[in-house]
């Protein structure tokens, strides 16, 4: 089994063996942005070291900041983008990045909008062919969207920083994502139908590309947003102002309408309490912090003034985000490597090998005696909703952080529970993978199959650390050692800098403890 061949740096379970011998390790990451707005890459040079049995992350540096494209789209199907002219555009990136695309060891391909759309994804894709093994590819709908503004932009970490109630709000050229983080964690999410590039003029006013949302906002205000009509200052200060009315409304927990439609995409927050601080992200935070000046057609700049006017009077303080624009992407993918443990389950061994499967960590109560089966099927589907994985299009590896003894009782509450929660993706024929940190993995397996009669394929390994927004390799097993290659790939979200060494000491002990 060669690097190659998983598409990253291999360990093995069982053995413990590693094929790399370095104490430390740099890799080269780039993060692709395609969105139905703009287009962007990131490319990092990211260090790890060895920590025990795993590498952790100890260096992140971004040597390489593309330009920022404005989506080109075929002139003869306005919701279908230029493959070849965004080609062009990535081409040239890397050009000027120095980078060969045969040097990149990994990254994130990230679409948004119209951009997932199968045509466009399919087209997208074949840019990227020649690196398909190393890249993990998220299709972002608005609640993955939302959670990755908000550890892009540092507003997660500024919640632990600060001890702080921290609100991101995204404001993008179609949407904004408003998400709520305490304690490292987002805790609530909407997105809504504003954006800066809903309406969209020439250098002498006129209209020339118009949403359906933006024309809703028009109407609302009596404004004529139709291609080819004239958009004078004034009016376009009345849209952004109304649009800063909704979204605040939203902000603000309401449920914001427009001409008798919603335009919460999600379901709106509930959260009640106080906001301590306000974050911004997305492309028209460069203007609410004065990071862009220039004007590109659309309503980015009034749009800013008009939010940032309203946060003012609201109350909570103004942070600063890490990022802007590249919130979502700035933490570009890159592979961590992990020891599985000794006790692994794999029936049929045709399932393996499986490539870039999503990660979820759901808070489930494991460490009770007794095991509420409810429980951990509530904690599954909570977080397949919030990573927009609900729909079972694809499998996922469930992270199990076992604690406890593994009683037949505990076990089958536990192994119930996770059926019940998977139940949409099992109903599709996926496998169920199961990732645990422990030493239960071919226990779990063997309870699946055997008590259980479970008919899909089953892949129960352990002895890994994982979360959220890690994707997972499973190898095929080696006939010589019954080892299984595992590769883990990570979306690295920064850390804010004032975060300082204590924190990632912190951090680096917690990882220690977790792999002794």
């Amino acid at each position: 089994m060669t690097e190659e061949a998983v598409g990253g740096r291999v360990f093995f379970s069982s053995t413990g063996r590693s094929l790399v011998d370095e104490d430390e390790i740099v890799v080269l990451s780039v993060g692709v942005d395609i969105g139905s707005s703009t287009s962007h890459l990131v490319f990092s040079r990211i260090v790890l070291e060895r920590l025990d049995s795993r590498y952790v992350v100890t260096k992140r540096e971004t040597f390489y900041q593309s330009d920022i494209l404005l989506t080109p789209y075929s002139t003869e199907r306005e919701e279908m983008i230029d493959a070849e002219a965004l080609g062009a555009f990535i081409a040239r990136q890397y050009k000027l990045a120095n980078v060969d695309p045969e040097e990149i060891d990994t990254g994130a391909l990230i679409l948004t909008g119209v951009a997932v759309r199968r045509r466009n994804s399919r087209k997208i894709g074949e840019l990227f062919a020649a690196q398909a093994g190393k890249m993990v590819a998220v299709s972002a709908g608005d609640s993955l969207e939302t959670v990755m503004a908000a550890y892009g932009s540092g507003a997660v970490a500024i919640s632990i920083r600060d001890k702080a109630t921290v609100m991101n709000v995204d404001v993008g050229g179609g949407t904004s994502k408003i998400a709520v983080c305490r304690d490292g964690q987002v805790i609530d999410l909407t997105a809504v139908d504003v954006g800066a590039r809903l309406v969209c003029c020439d250098e002498g006013g006129t209209i020339v590309r118009v949403e359906e949302a933006g024309r809703r906002f028009g109407a609302e205000l009596g404004i004529k947003v139709e291609l080819g009509a004239k958009l004078p200052a004034q009016d376009a200060r009345r849209l952004a102002a109304c649009m800063a009315d909704r979204l605040f409304e939203a902000m603000a927990a309401g449920t914001p309408k427009l001409d008798g439609h919603d335009l919460c995409r999600l379901d709106p927050l509930k959260h009640r309490g106080d906001i301590d601080e306000v974050t911004f992200s997305g492309g028209v935070a460069e203007y609410i912090y004065g990071r862009e000046a220039t004007s590109f057609g659309d309503l980015g700049a009034v749009l800013a003034q008009e939010i940032r006017g309203r946060v003012e009077k609201w109350g909570p303080r103004i942070g600063r985000s890490n990022e802007g624009i590249r919130a979502t992407v700035i933490g570009a993918s890159q592979y961590t490597t992990q020891v599985s443990g000794s006790t692994i389950f794999v029936s049929p061994l045709e399932a393996l090998p499986l490539r870039n499967v999503p990660v979820i960590a759901p808070a489930m109560p494991l460490e009770d005696e007794a095991i509420d089966r409810a429980a951990v099927s509530a904690a599954i589907q909570g977080v397949l909703k919030r990573l927009d994985l609900a729909a079972g299009k694809s499998p996922v590896a469930v992270f199990v952080p076992w604690r406890g003894s593994a009683t037949f009782h505990r076990l089958d509450a536990f192994c119930k529970g996770t059926v019940d929660g998977l139940a949409e993706i099992l109903k599709r024929g996926h496998p169920l993978v199961l990732a645990g940190d422990g030493d239960v993995g071919g226990l779990i397996g063997i309870h699946l199959r055997e008590e259980m009669r479970i008919e899909n394929a089953i892949v129960s390994v352990d002895g890994l650390e994982l979360k959220d927004f890690d994707y997972i390799d499973i190898g095929t097993m080696l006939p010589t050692s019954g080892a299984v290659p595992v590769v883990i790939k990570s979306l690295i979200f920064p850390t804010t800098a004032a975060l300082g060494k204590e924190w990632q000491a912190e951090r680096l002990d917690q990882a220690a403890a977790a792999a002794s």
